[in-house]
Order: C-alpha cells, then structure tokens, then sequence
C-alpha cells in the first residue's frame, strides 16, 4: 500500500483502489503501535472516487527532520576516494566503509524538502553538483523502518572534495533534498533485488543513466537506524537516506533545466527539475 499526501490528506492507494485516511498527519500515524495494522483498517472501510490523474502530489512529510547515511556502497566509497584525493581526505572514506561505525549525517528540515515534479536546486557556488538517488526509511519515534520512497540527497561534490569539514555545505541548502511520490507501508524489509535506477534528461536527450540494487548495500537499513537512534531522539519519527550506489562520471554536473527521474522497484518514479 503506497500512502499519498494530495491537497493537504493522505490518501492510500492499493491495488488501484483509493481510501481517505481519517488521521491527516504524518506525526501522528508515526506514534500508532503497528500502523499497518491501522492501514488494513482503512482498507476495510469504502473506497473513495479514484481521483482526477495524474496525481496532484504534495510532499510527502510533515515534521520529521531528514538524516542520510554515507558510503554504504562500494561505488560511493571509490567517488568520495576520487573527490578528495587533491585535499588529502580520500583514504577516510575507505575508513568509514569499512569501519563498524556508519557516516550519518543532518541532512534536512521539513521545509528544505521538496516532493514529486517539484524544483531541486544547485548551489551557485558549486561547479560540480549531482543527484544522488538512495532508499528512504521511514521510521516511527520508536525506531521501527514502517515505510520507504524514494530520495534524492542533491549534493555538491566540488565543495566536500575541497575539505572534509565542508560536509554540512556540501550537502544542505534550499531545495537540496527531494522525497517521494508517496510512501510504501510495509511492515516487511525491502527484497536485495529491489532496483534502484537513475534518469537524467538535458533537452529531449539522456544525459546519463545508471542503476543498482538493494543487495549491493554494505549495510542494512536496520543497522543505521540503530546507530542513527543512539542517544537521539525523534519524537515525530524521521526519514533516512541509506546512501547511492549510482555516481554520474566525474566530467558530468547538473544544470539548471535538468530532470532527474529516480525509480525504486515497489514505490515509484521520483521526478525533479533542477531549478
């Protein structure tokens, strides 16, 4: 079941059907003890008119802060090896790779988060800037993963290669995060073969394209969230980005007019211009 939030309700959809959820709020459908559960409950009640398509999405967050693991996939090591190799910080990110403890970092607040067919942006004082598509958990204040989308964790690639310590500016700005179309609730982990795929259109033409699969993922999505849980608390639950596998080519950067199109097996197409 895929929960949408359209004109300020959530609706859910399964199976071509759609139902009004009674409780409009993110927040509090997070506090709910199994909220799948709760979701079969308003399965059960009437379907409500499909309504006009396509869907007039609306992002899919209400207070929960947004936080992101780094360098959980072989390909995300070698590129952050390869940005900083001229500062001389390319061998911490083989550290972190394989060390115990995960990266994890801030990543955004609710109104720095745009939705589906909404604007990204790139920093103007950035000249090398890329999307980077990852898996999005949902987790509930209590640390239970009850959903998934899509994310795009923008990030500037020129500035985190000049200094390790310029992370925070590499990788939050307006518009640097984008989430959605909607949300899958399930209360069972995500398939290793689950796709995850990249589209970037310059014009009517491809300008790059690539993917890769949930099994290529060092860690597991429970693991950063025990780590992310660790004296923190999220009293209205939280999204977290576990990190991409997929990297454009060092000569490639986003320009303005761009459309990046991230697609996860299950959940659905994520689609952003960049302003």
């Amino acid at each position: 079941m895929i929960l949408y939030r359209v004109n300020g309700e959530l609706l859910l959809e399964e199976s071509g059907r759609y139902y009004k959820v009674p409780e409009p709020s993110l927040d509090v459908l997070l506090t709910f003890a199994d909220l799948h559960r709760y979701l079969q409950t308003v399965i059960a009640a009437d379907e409500i008119p499909a309504p006009a398509m396509p869907l007039a999405l609306q992002t899919p967050i209400d207070t929960q802060e947004v936080w992101a693991a780094g360098v959980t996939y072989f390909r995300s090591r070698t590129a952050r090896m390869e940005e900083s190799k001229d500062s001389g910080g390319g061998n911490f990110y083989d550290h972190v790779y394989s060390a115990e403890r995960p990266e994890l970092f801030f990543k955004a607040m609710p109104r720095k988060v745009v939705g589906h067919n909404s604007a990204v942006r790139i920093r103007r004082d950035a000249a090398w800037s890329v999307p980077e598509p990852e898996l999005a958990l949902l987790v509930t204040p209590a640390g239970q993963i009850v959903g998934y989308t899509v994310g795009n964790d923008m990030s500037s690639r020129d500035i985190e290669g000049q200094n390790l310590l310029y992370l925070p500016q590499a990788k939050i700005w307006d518009g640097s995060c984008a989430l959605g179309p909607g949300i899958l609730i399930s209360p069972e982990p995500l398939p290793a073969t689950t796709r995850i795929r990249l589209e970037i259109f310059r014009g009517d033409a491809t300008a790059f394209s690539g993917e890769t699969a949930l099994s290529e993922m060092k860690r597991k999505p429970e693991e950063l969230v025990e780590y992310l849980f660790r004296d923190q608390s999220f009293p209205s639950g939280c999204f977290l980005l576990t990190g991409t596998g997929i990297v454009p080519p060092d000569e490639f950067t986003l320009a303005s007019g761009d459309r990046i199109e991230i697609g996860i097996d299950g959940i659905g197409t994520l689609a952003n211009t960049v302003a």
